[in-house]
């Protein structure tokens, strides 16, 4: 998934390990990172560097491990074992371009079912959970419980997302870097168990067992728990877009206290037409958030472009400007981000932006960061900008009669099905590595265990700001 630019990938990533060992975390269970770079390489790297953050290490490689301790410190105050967790870690070269790279990835090193007090039986458990419920180590001679890599290039030569690398630093303060903290805290809950075991894409468990995953995931359209499905169900529902719910106790319990109420546009007015109603909305990670209150003006057309789109790439013209001016802005997406377009509409004076979708699919955010955005902004879907440049087109850019209010829906929560449930990511495209794994991206607040890595994040796994712990503790942690 794309996180600032960079995909994010969350499975198990096989590597060859070293030898040493690097303890860390207090608290209720101890979490140690192995290290499994040679030397001068990953968190050997002796390049140096000035503190930052927190952060005191005077080499990259120092300051890579002490941002490892640092989120696993926050699991080891959040998890209860008498096993201590090893993480097998390195730093290494892997995929990226001048604008993507792959910014990491981890999972579960091994799965066990029937070990001693497993909760269900004949059912797969990673081997760090397997370990904790057992009171004793599954995992065979010293073998790590969690196998994990990330980019050593990242942000530091040119074909690697330059200027754009990991931050470093353990106090959030990551600007337009890409928090390394909050990616660790994400693929360790990943190796901890957020993730199951059986291949989403054909529905078929591994080894015909299901995992303990399986016994959490329900279809909210049939009702039916995956453990429960046959091969082709699980397939159709990992495909549903909106069609699959988590179904834990603690996770839905802890729902109304994490995720706010849905965000929404309602449109009205005189020459609003068929375009009438409330429209689906995906909020962005910059900006205020929306609040019953609402936004509310005129929806004016952003058109800068010879095909008809408004791209809001580059300061508007004025003829633009003077449209958007006290009113909402209707962009389209593309060919920037959605921050550079935010910017150039307040700039303009707008009082919010709606951006169309250029591609099919459900509606999600808009990601991105910048403190000096105060408008609010949404996405809606290529069917509802279609509808809504439909009307627009008839009607004079002066004035439209076709008005806006970017709100919220207090019966609602974001990202939940009609039980108050959250939902899990499911495209209807299947998404290697995403799919069926995490969260769902309509999630408000931002969840750490989405697809992507929003900027808004902070290092927190548990409630009221996260949802992390809870799924964990539904699968026995």
């Amino acid at each position: 998934m794309i996180a600032n630019k960079a995909v994010l990938l969350s499975r198990a990533a096989l590597m060859a390990f070293a030898c040493s060992m690097w303890a860390s975390a207090q608290g209720a269970a101890v979490v140690t990172i192995v290290n499994n770079n040679a030397p001068n390489e990953g968190f050997n790297d002796p390049t140096p560097v000035q503190p930052v953050g927190g952060n005191t290490g005077t080499t990259l490689g120092q300051q890579r491990l002490i941002a490892f301790q640092h989120a696993a410190g926050i699991w080891g105050a959040t998890l209860s074992s008498n096993v201590p967790v090893r993480v097998g870690a390195s730093f290494v070269p892997l995929a990226c371009t001048a604008d993507t790279a792959v910014l990491g990835s981890a999972g579960a090193n091994d799965i066990f079912s029937d070990f001693p007090n497993a909760p269900r039986p004949n059912t797969w458990y990673p081997s760090a959970l397997a370990s904790k419920l057992a009171g004793a180590d599954q995992a065979p001679d010293g073998e790590p419980h969690i196998r994990a890599r990330f980019n050593s290039r990242l942000g530091l030569f040119p074909d690697c997302m330059p200027g754009s690398g990991f931050y470093l630093g353990l106090d959030n303060k990551h600007g337009d870097k890409i928090n390394l903290v909050t990616v660790l805290l994400h693929e360790m809950a990943h190796g901890l168990g957020f993730q199951g075991f059986t291949d989403e894409q054909t529905g078929e468990p591994y080894e015909k067992r299901p995992s303990v995953w399986d016994h959490h995931l329900i279809d909210n359209r049939s009702n039916k728990l995956w453990v429960n499905m046959n091969n082709d169900e699980r397939r159709v529902s990992a495909l549903s877009e909106t069609g699959l719910s988590w179904n834990g106790e603690f996770v839905t319990g802890q729902v109304p206290t994490v995720l706010s109420p849905q965000s929404t546009m309602t449109v009205s007015g005189r020459r609003a037409g068929a375009a009438k109603g409330a429209y689906e909305v995906g909020d962005a990670s910059f900006g205020p958030p929306l609040d019953l209150a609402g936004v509310k003006g005129e929806l004016m057309r952003v058109v800068d472009q010879a095909n008809g789109t408004g791209l809001a790439c580059a300061a508007l013209s004025a003829a633009n400007a003077a449209a958007v001016k006290g009113n909402i802005a209707l962009v389209d997406r593309g060919e920037c981000s959605f921050v550079v377009k935010a910017k150039f509409v307040q700039d303009a004076g707008a009082r919010g932006m709606v951006v169309a979708d250029n591609a099919p699919g459900p509606v999600t955010g808009l990601g991105g960061g910048d403190p000096s955005i105060a408008i609010p902004a949404v996405r809606i879907s290529v069917a509802a900008g279609t509808a809504l440049k439909a009307v627009l087109k008839k009607r004079a850019r002066g004035k439209t009669g076709i008005e806006a209010n970017l709100t919220i829906d207090p019966d609602r929560l974001a990202g939940t099905d009609s039980m108050r449930r959250i939902r899990m990511f499911v495209p209807a495209e299947f998404d290697p590595g995403s799919s069926v794994s995490h969260f769902t991206t309509d999630a408000k607040l931002n969840q750490l265990m989405e697809p992507s890595i929003n900027a808004d994040l902070i290092h927190e796994v548990k409630a009221p700001r996260d949802l992390t712990q809870a799924l964990l503790q539904d699968i026995g942690w």
